[in-house]
């Protein structure tokens, strides 16, 4: 393969797709069991978070790149920048590129939702596929990069929890359900504390470049401690959904995850160095990506 493609391809860090697309998977698969599903509206909104995803994935190796916050100190995979593979310029070009493919997908997504009509709803629609889009970017690009401030946990949970899921669900349904708040708290949650793993990993380096996140502001052992409280909550928002929305026993499909959760909690409790909370990383993604999945699966076998 092409040395520079490769770059690119390691750049966009495919791995965190999974995690990128779980709101989807839940917004949507609650559409369908409504009987308001758009195949075409599925796969454009997965293509459009993927788009987003990626995006942020170039600022990120670009933003963290020309800070030196990616130096030879920093434990987890290096990044493009960082090793010489990709330039300021080509990254910068890459960001440029990615605006217009994220634009391009939200205009198609738009489109195939809402047809041409009722332009409120469209400037609602775009304006936030904007804010995405900067939200994306200037986690680490800029003076005032929101990830250098510890917001970006925040962030996360709006548009990888609310964002994604609210915001899915009504492309399809055109109606908002206040109830699914709580999947979307459960989403959201849990992608935070994959960032939060992240930044537990990253504290030493995280500290030498001032950058400044949540486990620098509340030391590792409360870290940990905000770690389990993600977790829990994400389980228990969905656990008095599914109760307010009457599931079956087989609607509970979700809580098998709290065996590989709860061991995954055991092993960030016990770890020391820093080094080791990134195998975690990739296990609460995967983890999350599942959670939707079983989340869905539980809510079409009640409906049966």
């Amino acid at each position: 393969m092409n040395s520079k493609l490769n770059a690119w391809i390691v750049a966009a860090r495919l791995r965190t797709l999974p995690l990128s697309v779980s709101g989807i998977v839940v917004g949507n698969g609650m559409a369908y069991i409504h009987g308001l599903f758009s195949v075409s509206i599925f796969i454009f909104a997965i293509l459009t978070t993927i788009a987003f995803q990626v995006l942020s994935n170039i600022a990120n190796d670009y933003g963290d790149g020309i800070k030196g916050t990616d130096n030879t100190h920093r434990i987890g995979p290096a990044r493009m920048f960082q090793l010489g593979l990709l330039t300021a310029e080509e990254l910068e070009k890459g960001l440029r590129w990615g605006v217009l493919v994220c634009i391009a997908l939200t205009l198609s997504l738009l489109a195939l939702s809402f047809g041409f009509r009722d332009w409120k709803v469209w400037m609602f629609f775009f304006v936030l596929g904007v804010a995405s889009i900067i939200a994306a970017i200037t986690y680490t690009v800029g003076k005032s990069a929101y990830g250098y401030f510890a917001l970006g946990d925040f962030f996360v949970f709006i548009f990888f929890g609310l964002v994604s899921v609210l915001g899915s669900y009504f492309l399809q349904t055109k109606q908002f359900d206040f109830q699914l708040f709580l999947p979307a708290i459960s989403i959201g949650s849990f992608s935070t504390a994959v960032l939060n793993l992240n930044n537990m990993r990253d504290i030493v380096n995280d500290r030498q470049s001032n950058k400044i996140t949540i486990p620098i502001l509340l030391g590792i052992k409360w870290a940990k401690a905000y770690h389990v409280l993600l977790v829990l909550v994400a389980f228990l928002s969905s656990c008095l959904f599914a109760q307010m929305a009457e599931f079956s026993f087989k609607g509970y499909l979700f809580l098998f995850l709290i065996v590989p959760f709860g061991n995954h909690l055991l092993t960030v409790g016990k770890t020391q160095e820093p080094l080791h909370f990134d195998p975690e990383l990739k296990k609460v993604a995967l983890g999350t990506f599942s959670f939707s999945l079983f989340f869905i699966l539980g809510a079409i076998l009640t409906t049966l």
